[in-house]
């Protein structure tokens, strides 16, 4: 039986002495085994425990000598071993949980006498400088030929860079590394992304920068990423859209939409409160979300793309239909409605709806035109919108009746007249 962990060996008698302990403990690997006892010439359990600075390892005898096992936090890898002789406490932290279990097991069997055939022994020799390493929290890999096809990646990264290795799809093995806080993907030709990345339940940064994706999973937006994703980089991809649910991931501060084919940004793009960067130079916007207006930036790139200010649809009917009425009465009075109130299809519907400049929401009818809007209204530092040097951008604008069209057109020209 193994365990590796974080270990800290604390005298007892130190406060007696008025000393105190270091507070820190060191990597090792806790073995239990058999070994002989010079004392008695026989062989009794003892715990080995390996460190980098003492590879050949200390043994303490466990048979009758655990006089107490503190274990109120062994869920979260951290447990307490307090023997009679000498008078040490095994401080262990940084194992994990299903491990330390087992092993506390083990040792509790062993302290009680239990026969050693009914053990999990392990032979009581040194360890490789490797198993007692610090974990490695860093890893970068920017070559096919130092892919790891035969080892996983070591369970304690924080950081994982894999680049330039021609991956078309991702590592499953990836996804089992749940201390990740940040995954690089770039430069690969990866198209699809398992819903999968969603149970990264600490990634903040993700970057998938020149890959092959065609669509970003409506899963991921509904996943733990809602909670914790601050960056994210899709730049050099072939998307042509987001999905209706993206702006779910309220914790982005950094977005990164460059060189794809999208046609619009996300309707509700306004909720990303926390969005301070926002780059989609170099695709095929023709014109902004109603919602872009909420946006508060400190940084904002829309070069290159072909801004159509001219935008204009007309789907108003008079009168309305009874479901464009009831609709909006909803969305209006803010009730609440679900898929199991109402059909799922009048629920997205609703998820979409358009506000008019008089407060009012609209639904399917409405008149929808584009204002053109200086971008530094919701950006401090803007790039460029064009070679010409504007800063302007179109915006889309929505009304719920001619009523309410023509009191814009009436204000817009008086505006102009002045």
């Amino acid at each position: 039986m193994k365990l590796q962990c974080d270990v800290e060996v604390v005298n007892r008698m130190l406060p007696t002495f008025g000393m105190k302990s270091r507070g820190k403990g060191a990597r090792a690997v806790l073995s239990i085994g058999k070994h002989l006892d010079k004392t008695s010439q026989r062989n009794n359990i003892y715990m080995m425990i390996c460190t980098a600075k003492d590879r050949a390892g200390s043994k303490y005898k466990l048979k009758d000598n655990i006089e107490k096992f503190f274990t109120w936090f062994v869920a979260e890898g951290k447990a307490t071993v307090r023997l009679k002789e000498p008078a040490v406490d095994i401080c262990l932290s940084k194992a994990d949980a299903n491990s330390l279990k087992n092993f506390l097991s083990a040792a509790r069997l062993a302290d009680r006498g239990s026969d050693a055939g009914s053990l999990p022994l392990s032979t009581l020799t040194p360890v490789r400088a490797r198993d007692v390493e610090q974990p490695k929290k860093k890893l970068s890999i920017v070559s096919k030929k130092d892919y790891p096809l035969t080892s996983n990646f070591p369970y304690s990264l924080e950081q994982l860079q894999v680049s330039y290795c021609k991956l078309s799809r991702v590592d499953m093995r990836m996804l089992s590394l749940k201390a990740l806080r940040k995954l690089d993907l770039s430069n690969n030709h990866i198209k699809k992304l398992p819903a999968t990345i969603g149970d990264l339940s600490c990634l903040s940064e993700l970057i998938l920068h020149n890959n092959q994706l065609e669509a970003f999973s409506e899963a991921l937006c509904l996943s733990t990423l809602q909670r914790t994703l601050q960056l994210l980089d899709l730049s050099q991809n072939r998307l042509q859209s987001l999905p209706a649910h993206f702006c779910l991931l309220k914790e982005l501060v950094n977005l990164k939409l460059d060189d794809n084919e999208l046609v619009r940004l996300p309707f509700h793009v306004g909720r990303l409160s926390k969005l301070r960067f926002l780059s989609a130079a170099h695709n095929q916007l023709a014109v902004l979300p109603s919602d872009f207006r909420k946006l508060s930036l400190e940084n904002l790139d829309l070069f290159g793309n072909p801004f159509n200010p001219f935008n204009h649809t007309m789907k108003i009917a008079i009168p309305l239909p009874l479901q464009e009425l009831a609709s909006r009465a909803v969305a209006n009075l803010r009730l609440p409605y679900g898929p199991h109130l109402i059909p799922a299809h009048l629920c997205r519907d609703l998820e979409v709806a358009k506000t008019c400049d008089c407060g009012r929401v609209c639904i399917n009818f409405y008149i929808e035109t584009a204002v053109s809007m200086n971008l530094h209204q919701v950006s401090h530092t803007v790039v460029l919108v064009d070679d010409m040097g504007g800063t302007d951008a179109p915006v889309h604008q929505h009304f719920c009746s001619l009523f309410c069209y023509s009191k814009f057109l009436d204000n817009s020209l008086q505006r102009g007249i002045r």
